[in-house]
């Protein structure tokens, strides 16, 4: 299966605790994830966990259904800017959980899909 779809945000974060800073380009690390960000740095609050998080990644189209209330919470539309949900990159166009245990380019960078994040 191939998907052609988009990168629209690429964001990152120095510190747990401070705002996501949006990036027009990233340069990404094997085994590090994005240079600059926590996670890279070794100081993201997941970093101890034994599975990787490198790089994370959301659809759009999940921010689109989280902002109209769609299930699994009906009627609790809220609105998610990109900077706000805390993931690396967000898609346009990919079907992310068909990518969990395959592998993946974004740009020139070859990617594996690790596992869901919920």
């Amino acid at each position: 299966m191939s998907w052609s779809g988009r990168l629209l945000h690429i964001h990152i974060a120095a510190r747990a605790s401070l705002a996501m800073e949006e990036l027009r380009e990233a340069k990404l690390i094997a085994g590090r994830g994005i240079e600059g960000d926590r996670y890279f740095n070794g100081i993201g609050t997941y970093s101890p966990k034994p599975d990787v998080r490198e790089v994370t990644l959301i659809e759009m189209e999940v921010l689109d259904a989280i902002a109209r209330g769609d299930p699994p919470f009906p009627g609790e539309k809220v609105e998610i800017a990109p900077a706000e949900h805390r993931r690396n990159l967000t898609t346009l166009g990919v079907p992310l959980n068909h990518l969990v245990g395959k592998r993946f380019k974004i740009g020139e960078a070859v990617l594996s899909g690790g596992r869901l994040n919920f």
